[in-house]
């Protein structure tokens, strides 16, 4: 290789590390790239400098101010739902290096925990011996997806049927980077870059999931590829090479075609899109507000053992997943009057996304993304920052995730567990004065937050568990980041010709929001005080007096429908039918008779307007309703499918509910899917303020009365004031 040469590779090589830094935040796992670890394994961000990664000054980043310290040299799982430790994955490594599979090249799409039996995990106590420690491998061999279960105790290893569907497993980042070096290092490519006038210094470039849209595509695992300039700021989104796509296969790293529709498209400006506070506060600051902390003069109430956290009456086992993100199990809450730890909820975590944009030209039709089983929605939760993502009375806790050759890593504060009270009220009463009672009464509402923040490119994703006193769990996740844009040739309105639709908004010169969705769909195990439960719909009705029967023309009834198989529990939500959702315990009955359970709570909802045949909406067809009911089964977990890539929708949701299993009186799984409808807004830009959803699991007649009825009030010796002004 001649000088030139080598420079031109060197060059390249840096542009590719850049580009997957700025898109992920994280970085690819090349096998034997000690350096590469490093960068993972730390909180600091890295550089590419020299032909190596490098750690930036660590004087320059935030430490948590309260940092938990971790072991994991030393850890060990205590629960049979513990993560699999450092450790453990060596042994899994060791192991599958010896079998005559991984004797051919391979890469480790998945490598967790694989979960004991059920029924085995609930009859576990603590002290009791641990249960068999096996570990869930899904691994491409030879261009080949296997899934295999590795046994930590016998050394053995057994493959599972994994030919009945269609679709590839989660892209690896070194699938990503492959694919970035290929269009990087392609002549036509790179011309057609400088060609629209971008400095091929300033290019980023980011790999997007295909879907899937016919024959034609099958049989080849491919990325489309498109790029964009950061001149003059870090908010690349902003400044689109608009219609300019590579299509490369992944396996081959070779691209297969090039199209570039928009040379008529200038690159928008990018000016003052810099969303760095060191840039913006250039222009002044703009200070609203005081900074505000919750103060905690006794110390936190909550107590972290290991992956086990107890807090006020709640108690539930967490733990990250790259896939799901935040796991919670065995959730249980002590009942008041009889001090027994309840059984509410077995496992809840979030099993897909699906963010469809509304743009059916050439360079967008394609955007129809399923983050969690295209690109891993824990893989992507960066770690967070304390004192903005989580308060000062925050519990960190780091995840261990594996890179494609099977080297565990630590992500750090990848979640954190705190007490929240924003002045809310628990319950109060305060009697008029014509009683002559003199009656104040009033609780402060104080809750328990499990927060995860998925960095999914432009997007980000806060998604919070929120363990209320009174036996409430609230599911809130909110919609934060960069807008995905498509570049204009428009700089105002005015230049738009009346007939022409935009597919979005325009939000600055040449820069359109294109309109799209967003949908989040939750695995709910409901477990209440058992697993045999059933599922009740409470249709709300009028009912309309008959002559002569009262000065009333109509009231409401509840009218309650125990759902006996899957399809009567196919829920559309309409706000003209109103109806609530039980999920209850039939063997289990209250002082008065009533049947224990818990209810889903829909909050601000979207629905899917697609055509059902629409291929992305087949892929996610698990969108169709906003909730489901199946009968409890392992398998079935990821409502996408395993393998979500690439696939058809043969194996979703939908597919599975459609088979109308009996589910009364059975162990059953409920599933909700949080929706958005988004049309962009000027506001939005260049960086969007959150925007929020969520939905309850509330106690209905689960308790015999209100469950913190002794909750006792805050008085001032309980909140010692630091300051005068700290108080109003």
């Amino acid at each position: 290789m001649d000088a030139g040469n080598l420079l031109r590779f060197l060059f390249l090589f840096f542009t590719v590390a850049i580009a997957l830094f700025v898109t992920l935040f994280h970085f690819p796992s090349l096998p034997n790239k000690a350096e590469l670890l490093d960068c993972k394994t730390s909180s600091v961000r890295c550089t590419f400098q020299n032909n190596r990664f490098q750690l930036k000054n660590p004087t320059l980043v935030k430490k948590p101010t309260r940092p938990t310290l971790h072991r994991h040299e030393s850890e060990k799982p205590h629960h049979p739902l513990d993560p699999l430790t450092i450790q453990e994955v060596h042994e899994v490594r060791a192991i599958l290096s010896a079998h005559p599979l991984f004797r051919f090249t391979y890469s480790l799409n998945s490598l967790v925990l694989e979960e004991p039996d059920k029924n085995l995990v609930r009859a576990w106590k603590k002290g009791d011996p641990l249960l068999p420690r096996k570990a869930s491998v899904i691994a491409r061999v030879n261009g080949v997806a296997h899934v295999l279960t590795v046994d930590l105790t016998s050394n053995q290893v057994t493959h599972q049927e994994t030919a009945l569907f269609s679709g590839y497993p989660t892209l690896t980042d070194e699938d990503m980077v492959g694919a970035l070096e290929a269009a990087l290092t392609n002549a036509e490519f790179n011309r057609t870059i400088t060609e629209r006038g971008v400095d091929i210094n300033d290019v980023v470039c980011l790999p997007f999931a295909p879907g899937w849209y016919g024959e034609a595509e099958e049989n080849r695992r491919v990325t489309k590829v498109q790029c964009f300039s950061k001149q003059g700021t870090v908010n690349f989104y902003m400044r689109p090479i608009e219609g300019l796509t590579a299509i490369v296969d992944l396996d081959t790293k070779r691209v297969l075609s090039i199209s570039d529709k928009g040379r008529n498209i200038p690159v928008p400006d990018g000016m003052d899109t810099d969303y760095r506070y060191s840039v913006q506060k250039l222009n002044g600051e703009l200070n609203l507000v005081n900074p505000i902390s919750m103060e905690q003069a006794k110390g936190p109430s909550f107590t972290v053992d290991g992956h086990y956290v107890k807090w006020a009456n709640w108690e539930f086992h967490l733990k990250p997943d790259p896939r799901a993100g935040a796991i919670i199990s065995q959730v249980k809450v002590r009942d008041p009057e009889t001090s027994e730890l309840r059984d509410v909820m077995y496992q809840g975590f979030v099993s897909e996304l699906f963010v469809p944009y509304m743009d059916p030209s050439e360079g967008w039709y394609f955007k129809t993304f399923l983050d969690a089983g295209e690109y891993g929605f824990g893989s992507n939760a960066m770690s967070l920052d304390p004192l903005n993502d989580c308060p000062r009375n925050a519990y960190y806790m780091e995840a261990v995730f594996v890179s494609t050759d099977g080297t565990p890593y630590v992500r750090p504060n990848m979640l954190c567990v705190f007490e929240s009270y924003g002045g809310d009220i628990a319950w109060r009463h305060v009697e008029c004065p014509i009683t002559g009672m003199q009656v104040t009464e009033a609780r402060p509402k104080v809750t328990l937050v499990v927060r995860m923040v998925s960095s999914l490119g432009n997007y980000d994703y806060i998604v919070d568990w929120e363990f209320h006193t009174d036996g409430v769990i609230r599911n809130k996740v909110g919609l934060s980041g960069i807008l995905m844009v498509k570049g204009s040739k428009y700089e105002n309105m005015n230049q738009v010709p009346n007939k022409e639709y935009l597919y979005g908004t325009l939000l600055s010169e040449n820069v359109i929001g294109v309109i799209h969705d967003h949908y989040i769909t939750y695995y709910l195990d409901m477990d209440i005080d058992g697993s045999e439960n059933s599922f009740v719909k409470v249709d709300i009705k009028k009912q309309e007096t008959s002559a002569g029967e009262s000065p009333r023309k109509s009231f409401l009834k509840a009218v309650k429908n125990v759902a006996k198989t899957e399809k009567e529990a196919q829920i559309r939500l309409q706000l003209y039918n109103p109806s609530e959702f039980h999920v209850v315990n039939p063997s289990k009955k209250t002082r008065v008779g009533n049947p224990v359970g818990y209810k889903v709570v829909p909050g601000p909802q979207a629905t899917s307007l697609m055509e059902p045949e629409d291929p992305p909406q087949k892929r996610a067809a698990f969108t169709n309703n906003q909730i489901w009911v199946t009968p409890y089964n392992r398998s079935e977990q990821w409502a996408g499918g395993l393998f979500v890539y690439q696939s058809k929708g043969d194996d979703t949701l939908q597919v599975w509910s459609n088979r109308d299993r009996v589910i009364e009186n059975k162990d059953i799984v409920v599933w909700y899917t949080a929706g958005f409808h988004h049309i962009p807004s000027q506001e939005d830009y260049p960086v969007m303020p959150t925007v929020s959803s969520s939905f309850d699991l509330k106690p209905v007649n689960f308790f015999e009365k209100n469950p913190i009825l002794r909750m006792p009030p805050n008085f001032d010796t309980d909140l010692p004031v630091c300051k005068p002004r700290d108080s109003a």
